[in-house]
């Protein structure tokens, strides 16, 4: 009888590995509301996941969580304040994946030169995409799965740089320390390349960046999605980064 329960539940871990899911696990995606995080919210959902998504601006998550439907929860959580980021997760029940969707790369950190950098600029905006991350990070701990994920948002500038992206680069660097020392927990991150949105509604624009691209379009955030889905279904993958970038690295 131990012979025959030991081999079924051999088949069931294995059936488990061939096609994993999402389904009845929980996902917090900070940065949910809008962009790729929410398209992973939606596409998290479709698989029977619980999904809370988080941003700053509560009506934006309103109106979100309107368009994901009841299976969705959200919250408001500060980045740039770590109070506000230890109390958005101190209520939250225990969870298995955690997404860092919320980005500000602005003008401070996209367009100037080293010698001509504001850094008190350039660290508001490192407030979000570094010292959030790390927060969120920090405070998700106590109520993270430890057979669960933490998956990052890089930036394309850290693989194709351009003048005056140095501090754009730094972040993916920290994905494998992160993977060392968090273990078992996962940690990965997706790179996204040029990514259709919303508020980019510029023909002209779009096919400038996007017509020398092996894949000459923009890429829609529900394409994004998709790999942050692979990572946090992917149980033998951390330390990595998924690019998404239509061929841009080829070109």
């Amino acid at each position: 009888m131990s012979e025959t329960i030991s081999t079924n539940q051999t088949n069931d871990q294995k059936m488990r590995t061939l096609h994993p899911s999402l389904r009845g696990q929980r996902v917090v995606i900070v940065g949910g509301n809008s962009g790729t995080g929410y398209a992973a919210a939606e596409c998290a959902l479709a698989e029977g996941a619980q999904v809370t998504i988080a941003s700053s601006d509560g009506a934006n998550v309103e109106a979100a969580l309107a368009r994901l439907g009841e299976s969705a929860s959200g919250g408001v959580v500060n980045v740039r304040e770590e109070a506000s980021v230890a109390r958005f997760f101190g209520e939250l029940a225990d969870f298995d994946h955690l997404i860092y969707a919320a980005g500000d790369w602005g003008p401070p950190l996209l367009s100037v030169a080293i010698t001509r950098m504001d850094f008190r600029s350039a660290g508001e905006a490192l407030n979000v995409n570094f010292w959030g991350a790390l927060m969120a990070i920090k405070h998700a701990q106590a109520h993270l799965s430890s057979s669960g994920s933490i998956t990052l948002t890089d930036k394309i500038l850290a693989h194709k740089a351009q003048k005056g992206t140095v501090p754009s680069t730094v972040f993916e660097h920290m994905i494998r320390g992160l993977a060392v020392d968090l273990a078992p927990v996962r940690v990965n991150a997706v790179c996204p390349g040029f990514t259709l949105s919303d508020e980019l509604a510029n023909p002209e624009l779009i096919r400038e960046q996007t017509q020398h691209l092996l894949i000459p379009r923009g890429g829609d955030p529900a394409e994004m999605a998709q790999a942050y889905l692979y990572l946090m279904r992917g149980g033998y993958t951390t330390g990595q980064v998924l690019v998404v970038d239509g061929g841009l690295m080829l070109v």
